[in-house]
């Protein structure tokens, strides 16, 4: 039994599973997680892999397509009507619009099936025709993500935490937060407005910690960043106080914040994890690395951090096939720096090796427990192409592109219809110098607007990418065997 969860998640985590299992007897199931931390790019990357499937996309390195056995890929009903679907067809029509956009990031948990036909290689193929596999895709939010480690946590170890980060390395974000802290009295009568300003300042820090990389690990509870239809509930209103080694007086401020804690994990975080997390197969976990390298080792310490905490989560390991209508548990885990279109090819292999160096715990408790994992430097969608420049008799490496509307270097403030050649530096050859306060790299990075989208004969669009159909092939590739 997982940490996080209750004898009565179990029960329905496995009928929940059984139920799945007994509607596809005859045609086999693959429940794949995506997520990703702070606009890694998360919607481009499942608009991507949507795409290449149904319309035969150029995935050379992705076995099915390789070897000629991949069929034809369809997106079909989803089984679960209560939930939503993902907007593949809005998402795609913004890359390929005049001008193209990058897709809005979603908000909400969505989900969307694809049904793939394929001739398998087993034995068995020749008394079965062909084959077919059903790909249902689960998008969450990377904030959710980090509210599972809330599970295993009270409010005071959660405030103790929170606070002591805001005060070692919130800066001036966290300021106003620590202002209003220190005139409240948590012994106080229990009182909504005061409960209402603490949550209102804590999100407006939360919000911050977002927008500048460099804290994505304090991004919990994730749902205060996103609310939905709960804004402005008790559950999402609630902060961190100061931990008391006794316990507060029911009727005290202190004592309603922590039952709202305890409610923000019973109405909010466990459902999530029993309802969908735990119900996943395979997982890939996008890691904008380059966005924190930009941000400076704090920033990379920080997502080391985040990458480690959360994963700890995972329901991790092979699951007998026998226990499978039962028991689902994550058997591979791909981690994916994205943005690899960012940094000239020459620097993807060091990429690799210090996304290693971010999931390394991570990973290696993975392994233990008995699921595969990888990781890849990719770009689902391609938006730069390569070239060079000499300059003192040295020749530099630059990627070309169109930098977005706002984006600044040097001085110059683009407006997105110039396009421009960037040297944008060298990553180190030893991963741990990126975790090194007097070793910065200087790194220059610019978000860079899609490419204009090719079609091919039969007029779909064509998503040039990087490392994308390796990426397939190691989440679904042996189950298309």
């Amino acid at each position: 039994m997982a940490p996080a969860t209750t004898l009565a998640d179990e029960i329905g985590i496995a009928l929940a599973n059984l139920a799945e299992s007994a509607t596809g007897t005859f045609v086999p199931t693959l429940r794949l997680g995506v997520t990703g931390l702070s606009r890694a790019g998360k919607t481009v990357f499942i608009t991507a892999l949507v795409q290449n499937l149904v319309a035969s996309g150029r995935l050379p390195a992705f076995a099915p397509v390789a070897e000629g056995r991949l069929l034809g890929g369809a997106l079909t009903e989803y089984p679960d009507r209560a939930m939503p679907r993902f907007a593949f067809e809005q998402h795609l029509a913004a890359l390929s619009a005049d001008p193209p956009s990058w897709p809005e990031s979603t908000r909400r948990i969505s989900q969307l099936r694809i049904t793939l036909r394929y001739r398998s290689t087993r034995w068995t193929a020749g008394l079965r025709g062909t084959s077919t596999l059903h790909l249902d895709i689960v998008d969450y939010p990377g904030e959710w993500l980090l509210d599972l480690p809330l599970l295993a946590q009270s409010y005071a170890q959660w405030s103790a935490a929170t606070l002591e980060r805001m005060r070692s390395r919130g800066g001036e974000d966290a300021s106003p937060f620590l202002a209003a802290l220190a005139a409240t009295d948590p012994l106080a009568p229990a009182s909504d407005p005061t409960a209402e300003t603490l949550a209102r300042v804590f999100t407006a820090y939360l919000r911050k910690s977002r927008e500048d990389g460099r804290a994505l690990s304090a991004l919990a509870p994730g749902r205060f960043l996103m609310p939905g239809d709960l804004e402005g509930s008790p559950a999402l209103t609630f902060a961190p106080l100061p931990p008391r080694d006794d316990a507060a007086p029911s009727a005290s401020l202190h004592a309603m914040l922590e039952r709202r804690f305890e409610a923000y994990k019973s109405v909010v975080v466990r459902p999530f994890f029993r309802d969908h997390f735990a119900r996943l197969d395979r997982q890939v976990v996008l890691v904008d690395a380059l966005r924190a390298l930009n941000a400076g080792p704090a920033a990379v310490a920080d997502l080391e951090t985040a990458m480690t905490e959360i994963l700890a989560c995972f329901r991790q390991g092979e699951v007998n096939p026998l226990l499978r209508p039962f028991s689902r548990r994550i058997d591979r885990i791909l981690f994916c720096a994205t943005k690899a279109d960012h940094i000239h090819h020459t620097s993807h292999d060091r990429l690799e090796r210090i996304l290693n160096r971010l999931v390394g715990n991570a990973a290696n408790r993975a392994r233990f427990a008995g699921t595969r994992t990888a990781s890849l430097a990719i770009a689902a969608l391609r938006a730069t192409r390569e070239g060079s420049f000499r300059e003192g008799g040295e020749t530099f490496p630059t990627i070309i592109g169109r930098p977005e509307p706002g984006e600044t270097l040097d001085g110059v403030t683009y407006d997105g219809k110039s396009e421009i050649a960037l040297f944008p530096g060298d990553l180190p050859d030893d991963p741990d110098r990126v975790f090194d306060d007097g070793a910065g790299p200087g790194l220059r990075f610019l978000r860079f607007l899609p490419p204009d989208l090719p079609r091919g004969p039969d007029g779909q669009l064509i998503l040039p990418h990087i490392r994308f159909d390796r990426a397939l092939d190691f989440l679904i590739g042996d189950r298309m065997r």
